[in-house]
């Protein structure tokens, strides 16, 4: 199949300037659509959603055992760099995904445990039980999501481990100013 030869470049001469204009090789591949067959994208991406949003409990409960997986390897191994890191991805992971997914609750539960392991000074000391009731919070939220009247309640539950956090970190960074701003600043969580 032999290539077409493409048009040449036209140019119009004025007294003061010269208008170029160049061949568009695309105008024979575009079609017009009339207005009522264009797709509306937005529309697609909703639908697309819709279909996939079966798969979302399932997919957030990958993440918390995940999570869980990494808090059991910190129980049995302590906070090493890769329990920790592992820890902090996936809690992370659970942030980002947990509102697109449906669980804005598990959401904000994820970022406030994500505060603690970003600014806890040594997280030896953080007590055990803070993390727990964080991933047990997370797991929670995540299995009883369905349920009509857990909604409420794993909004106020997150609430107030953010809120249990927030005053540990404060304590523990009591002689760190420069981590005490962050720590302070209000929380960009879905729900505050």
């Amino acid at each position: 199949m032999a290539k077409e030869k493409p048009a040449t470049i036209e140019i119009k001469s004025f007294g003061d300037h010269h208008v170029i204009t160049q061949p568009n090789p695309l105008r024979k591949v575009l079609r017009r659509v009339a207005e009522k067959d264009i797709d509306d994208p937005v529309a697609r991406a909703e639908k697309a959603l819709a279909g996939l949003s079966g798969e979302f409990k399932n997919w957030m409960t990958v993440e918390t055992d995940r999570l869980a997986a990494a808090h059991a390897a910190i129980l049995r191994d302590g906070f090493t760099n890769a329990n920790s890191e592992e820890l902090f991805r996936a809690a992370h992971d659970i942030k980002g995904d947990a509102a697109t997914f449906g669980f804005p609750s598990a959401a904000a539960a994820a970022e406030s445990l994500c505060r603690i392991i970003e600014h806890a000074p040594d997280l030896d000391e953080v007590p055990s039980d803070l993390i727990a009731h964080h991933i047990n919070a997370i797991e929670a939220i995540v299995r009883e999501r369905t349920k009509l009247d857990t909604v409420s309640m794993a909004s106020e539950l997150s609430r107030q481990l953010r809120g249990v956090a927030d005053v540990y970190l404060a304590h523990a960074n009591r002689d760190r100013p420069e981590h005490l701003e962050a720590i302070l600043a209000p929380s960009i969580a879905p729900g505050d």
